[in-house]
């Protein structure tokens, strides 16, 4: 009885080992890279106006534009199986992108763009340890992002609207432990934000509002610490 109760201990201590991961635990990251962001689907509407510009819904090209892009991550990884871990994490870019000036259809509204800033994300990370020291995972989860719409116009002059979008991420990413604690890597995220329409601006008595579809893709590298 005696040995098999020490077979059995032995059995889960075994177990549990195979089971641990050095990725295991808490983390903090923080990572720079470049990112892309585009406002498509883009219609705009205009009723009211008494300057002479038509009223109605047409079609606007496309606004995107690039840059240089950073994020803060924390979160915490769970092994679940030998090499199998799920991540639960949340990051955090504070910087901001503005995209391409596109002219407008309508004489009250000379040009306007975007400019894409404070998205934060909270997703899940399912990973495989390759080996002891590297790993690969995905990431999914919710995101959110602020637009502000900047428009010249004259009359009234620069109009400003913003609003905060909410839609998801996906990602691929890559890690690699440099000692017991310190890593780098490198990751590859897509967000998708749902369709808006911004608040209207008031050209000549009339009303004048913008639809459109946020997206971008964002690469990063970066150096992080495992708790």
């Amino acid at each position: 009885m005696k040995k098999f109760v020490m077979l059995i201990t032995a059995t889960l201590i075994t177990t549990t080992a195979l089971a641990q991961s050095a990725f295991e635990g808490f983390y903090a990251q923080v990572g720079i890279g470049y990112e892309n962001d585009s406002l498509a689907s883009r219609s705009f509407t205009t009723s009211g106006a008494t300057n002479g510009a038509p009223n109605g819904t047409v079609s606007g090209a496309s606004s995107s534009g690039g840059g240089f892009s950073g994020a803060l991550g924390l979160g915490h990884n769970f092994s679940i199986a030998t090499r199998w871990l799920v991540g639960i994490g949340v990051d955090y870019s504070p910087t901001n992108v503005s995209t391409s000036t596109q002219a407008s259809y309508y004489g009250a509204i000379a040009s306007n763009n975007y400019k894409v800033s404070n998205r934060y994300n909270i997703f899940l990370a399912p990973g495989y340890e390759i080996d002891k020291d590297k790993l690969v995972y995905l990431k999914a989860g919710y995101s959110s992002e602020s637009v502000a719409w900047q428009a010249q116009a004259g009359p009234p002059g620069a109009v400003n609207s913003t609003s905060n979008q909410s839609g998801f991420v996906t990602g691929l990413g890559y890690r690699q432990l440099i000692d017991k604690n310190l890593y780098v890597f490198g990751e590859g995220n897509y967000y998708s934000y749902s369709s808006y329409t911004a608040s209207s601006i008031n050209p000549s008595s009339g009303s004048f509002t913008p639809t459109q579809t946020p997206t971008a893709y964002q690469l990063l590298v970066g150096v992080g610490y495992k708790f």
